[in-house]
């Protein structure tokens, strides 16, 4: 039984540590950087990013309506669950840890003791949802820009910001 290759996963290949390409992403704050590395996060199907965030920011409460496997490549990644951010409730996790996030659980991130580099690997499309929109970069360019439509980053997926 043959059983079909996944998009882009036809032939062997690899990514070298010189060849990741570090951008930036409309729903992280300005200073992260994210790579993607296998897949195209934002269509269905598995994909790998790397998510670099340099040291102090913090990633407000938000949630990702798919499973996620997230493995720690270097520094000290701070991962804490809940709908509101606490310091002191965030697990430190050194490179080599392997984090397993179901999809829908309310999380936050503090690159507190230094830059982090995360590799994720899920099926996508990706999304993210900030549970205060007054988190989301995305929903501060659109009032920034004066704009009133709700529109979705590249491989965030819908931006699902909801007032209440």
């Amino acid at each position: 039984m043959t059983r079909a290759h996944q998009p882009g996963q036809a032939v062997f290949r690899s990514v070298l540590p010189e060849d990741i390409d570090w951008k930036p992403f409309p729903a992280f704050p300005p200073s992260v950087r994210l790579a993607v590395v296998v897949g195209q996060p934002s269509e269905p199907g598995p994909y790998v990013i790397r998510v670099k965030v340099p040291s102090g920011v913090k990633l407000m409460p938000h949630r990702h309506p798919e499973d996620r496997v997230y493995t720690v490549m270097s520094g000290v990644f701070y991962i804490g669950l809940g709908d509101r951010f606490d310091g002191d409730k965030v697990k430190a996790y050194p490179p080599g840890s392997v984090i397993v996030l179901p999809g829908d659980t309310s999380h936050f991130h503090w690159a507190k003791s230094g830059e982090y580099v995360t590799q994720v690997t899920a099926i996508g499309p990706l999304g993210l949802e900030y549970l205060d929109p007054g988190n989301d970069p995305r929903e501060q360019d659109r009032q920034e820009s004066g704009s009133s439509t709700q529109s979705s980053a590249k491989g965030a997926g819908p931006a699902r910001t909801q007032r209440q």
